[in-house]
């Protein structure tokens, strides 16, 4: 089990690269977008309030594609839970990631948590799982650019709808 990494601003990130729902594959190598790359890490289908604020998300991904910002989502469910998540919170253009290994998580400076059983959504949380998070990363610089200082599932929501307030 590796620890938690802290990314830093203008540091080197790790390597991402998580197959999607639907098919293919998405890596953070391959990105090479006009401004930046925006990673949403999700808590997964047990989590009611991710599939809101990716919801909100998945509305405004026009908006960032305008402003040359490639956007992904990702979280340590299987394919299954992802593939379900995206279904049941009708994502229909947002790239949806799975599968993310959770020492990669570590990685990314995610927090991991352990299950509390059945959420208030009725579906139980996985044994171990990866919390939120939202990174920026600029192919330009091959930097990280920020992150929240805390693993909170609002933070993450009022992240995106700030940026989306942003480049709008």
């Amino acid at each position: 089990m590796s620890v938690i990494t802290p990314l830093m601003p203008r540091q080197k990130v790790p390597s991402l690269s998580v197959p999607l729902v639907g098919g293919g594959t998405w890596s953070l190598a391959d990105q090479s977008p006009e401004n930046f790359t925006m990673v949403v890490f999700y808590r997964g289908l047990h989590c009611p309030i991710c599939g809101k604020y990716l919801k909100d998300l998945d509305t405004k991904l026009a908006d960032f594609a305008k402003r040359g910002v490639n956007v992904v989502v990702v979280s340590s469910d299987g394919e299954d839970r992802a593939t379900e998540a995206k279904a049941k919170w009708e994502l229909e253009n947002v790239d949806l990631g799975y599968g993310l290994d959770l020492d990669n998580a570590r990685e990314w400076g995610l927090y991991i948590s352990t299950s509390n059983g059945v959420t208030s959504s009725g579906y139980e949380e996985p044994a171990v799982f990866s919390e939120p998070g939202l990174c920026f990363w600029s192919a330009r610089m091959a930097r990280f650019i920020s992150a929240p200082s805390r693993p909170c599932r609002l933070l993450v929501r009022r992240s995106i709808r700030s940026l989306a307030r942003l480049i709008s």
